[in-house]
């Protein structure tokens, strides 16, 4: 934000304090806030029907769920079914850094965001029963991809062109093709958004459930409802693993220390069966060596114990 955006959203957060009594502006406030002017102010005056209520919450989830299992996505800020503005809900995006380009990928994963709504009401309601909510995501998604086709050349077909930048011939006879990638691309965004719902499925139930219960819902939130909050579950998983590895290592060292044990005393078996033999055949050192453990026996056991245990 600039300087006198940031002064707005201040300024309209002191006034809601003021309004509510408080004698400073908590973080509460400026959450209050950013989302209305981000988000739009809430029509509290509106009436819906509980079935319009329930196409709503399966169209915002299916944005949510498409953003959340989208690899390039924004993160999710907040998702809603209070009416704001024009719209009966929406699912709002804020990305986590300062963006200074955008690259394929990540406008992809714009293009099926927008189409996440749209197909989750046909999943859920069938082809028949889709509404005209989604014209807001089709007239986004359109423009997008037209700019992804005829402004920054991420088309095969078109080729790495600006159309506009064309000749007025050459404009001409690429149009058609711009117009084809275009609704080409609209058309791959919108079998990939329904091959991943169709397998996600349950998170749409799960989601419409809660928004309908408690009508908005944070980023965080929704993560931790559909069991994706991954920093908890991982270090878990790590610890696990951990001490699964101490128990092996453990053990390994234990089986290492018998074995040794075991070697010293055949070691020291054979030397007590020298030590007998010498003393019933004393005349023998002359005819042959008597037959001692010889020097040095030992280090080869110790170096292969050493080897085991990762000396």
């Amino acid at each position: 934000m600039s300087g006198a955006e940031l002064a707005n959203l201040v300024n309209i957060a002191a006034v809601q304090a003021a309004v509510s009594g408080e004698t400073s502006i908590s973080l509460e406030r400026l959450e209050w806030a950013k989302d209305r002017i981000i988000m739009g102010v809430e029509r509290k005056s509106a009436v819906l029907t509980e079935e319009s209520k329930k196409l709503t919450a399966y169209h915002e989830a299916g944005h949510a769920v498409v953003a959340i299992r989208t690899p390039g996505a924004m993160p999710v800020h907040k998702a809603t079914i209070v009416p704001r503005g024009n719209a009966l809900g929406m699912v709002t995006q804020l990305p986590d850094k300062d963006e200074t380009s955008i690259t394929k990928k990540q406008l992809m994963a714009r293009l099926d965001v927008c189409m996440g709504g749209r197909v989750a009401e046909e999943l859920i309601f069938g082809k028949d029963e889709v509404t005209t909510g989604a014209l807001s995501d089709l007239q986004q998604a359109t423009r997008l991809a037209t700019y992804m086709v005829g402004e920054v050349g991420l088309s095969s077909l078109v080729g790495p062109v600006h159309v506009d930048s064309m000749s007025k011939g050459g404009r001409r006879n690429t149009e058609a093709l711009v117009d084809k990638e275009v609704v080409q691309l609209l058309r791959d965004s919108h079998a990939r958004v329904t091959k991943l719902l169709t397998k996600h499925t349950t998170d749409l139930h799960v989601l419409s459930a809660e928004m309908l219960s408690k009508e908005t819902l944070t980023g965080a939130e929704i993560k931790e409802l559909l069991g994706l909050a991954g920093g908890v579950k991982d270090s878990g998983k790590d610890l696990g693993k951990a001490k699964k590895d101490a128990g092996a290592s453990k053990k390994s060292s234990e089986k290492v220390g018998d074995a040794i044990q075991g070697d010293k005393e055949n070691v020291g078996a054979k030397d007590n069966e020298s030590e007998k033999e010498n003393e019933t055949l004393p005349d023998a050192e002359t005819a042959s060596e008597p037959d001692v453990v010889p020097a040095g026996i030992l280090e080869p056991v110790e170096e292969r114990a050493n080897a085991k245990v990762g000396v």
